[in-house]
């Protein structure tokens, strides 16, 4: 499904380019894309969401050097960025002030298609996912936005999969219940949804009761975004995009304790977890530093004991019934 060549199952994510939580300098932005490719990296993930389009902007920029046939790219649908311009606040405060418009008919999809194409200065997308029609952006009105895209965005990413336009599509959410709702649909077949904060160390149990086993069972690959929680396991304050509050902060403290009489790094620790499930078709981890692209790719290939997670099953941390990157 995705060939991601010298770097396995890793991938990169590419939210932070957007300027997610800081003003990201565009060299340092630039450089770190490039870091990505002189490491190996071949599967770059991006939405118009990031930043307004800076995200798809800044991963154009250095892409487009390179050969097409040589890398996997997906982007999403679902928000249109327009020519006017507003204040911003919360994730992409620092982005673009474009506005933004959430829109899941036919004529947006092909909309956004057309706008991400001149962004990422491309011919072509290999994916494309359905972006954030959740209860965590919609609330109580998920619900209908699901359904516009289903008799819209959902037959129109069907049709250009099945004309050989793209290779496949599915949902780019931050919780599983619209992934299985759309992996029931019958007139309408999903390839692979992007999946972020929902498999990781720290939050697992229901996606291995409910995702994992529909998508297997169907055939639909999953990609792992946020493996990081979106940040506080490798360090960071934040955990799914907001300041991480005490008890996951704990939580990591003890793994962080757990992971040290192991001598095993924590990232390498959640890397290794999420990309260790058969559905897993890749774990996107993002970044704007360009070092950390190659310790996130140390990460994933570090020995990590059999007994480190003897103990986080020991402690419950880890679901027993989580499959483990344990080589026989």
């Amino acid at each position: 499904m995705i060939n991601l060549k010298q770097s396995g199952k890793l991938g990169f994510g590419t939210a932070p380019l957007g300027n997610m939580f800081r003003d990201v300098p565009e060299q340092e932005a630039l450089d770190t894309v490039k870091a990505a490719w002189d490491n190996g990296i071949r599967y770059f993930d991006t939405a118009p969401f990031y930043g307004a389009g800076l995200a798809e902007m800044r991963l154009g920029e250095v892409l487009s050097k390179y050969n097409r046939d040589d890398y996997v790219l997906s982007t999403k649908i679902g928000r249109l960025i327009l020519d006017e311009k507003e204040e911003k606040e919360g994730l992409f405060e620092f982005g673009r002030k474009n506005k933004i418009v959430n829109d899941y008919t036919a004529e947006g999809t092909l909309r956004s298609i057309e706008h991400s194409l001149e962004r990422l200065n491309t011919d072509r997308l290999d994916f494309v996912y359905v972006h954030d029609i959740s209860p965590d952006f919609h609330g109580d009105e998920w619900l209908s936005k699901f359904e516009e895209a289903r008799t819209g965005a959902f037959r129109e990413l069907n049709r250009l999969r099945d004309e050989g336009v793209i290779k496949g599509w599915g949902l780019g959410v931050n919780r599983t219940e619209p992934i299985e709702l759309a992996n029931e649909l019958e007139e309408t077949k999903p390839d692979i949804h992007l999946q972020a904060t929902r498999y990781t160390l720290l939050d697992h149990e229901h996606a291995l009761q409910r995702l994992m086993p529909g998508s297997e069972e169907k055939e639909i690959k999953i990609v792992v975004g946020a493996p990081y929680g979106s940040g506080v396991i490798a360090g960071g304050s934040h955990y799914e995009y907001k300041k991480a509050p005490s008890k996951i902060n704990s939580k990591v403290e003890l793994m962080n304790e757990i992971a040290n009489r192991h001598q095993v790094s924590l990232i390498s620790a959640a890397l290794q977890f999420s990309a260790a499930h058969p559905a897993v078709a890749a774990v996107i981890p993002g970044t704007t530093r360009p070092e950390r692209i190659q310790e996130n790719i140390s990460a994933m290939n570090a020995e990590i004991p059999v007994a480190f997670w003897q103990e986080m099953k020991e402690q419950n941390l880890i679901s027993a019934e989580a499959p483990l990157p344990i080589k026989e």
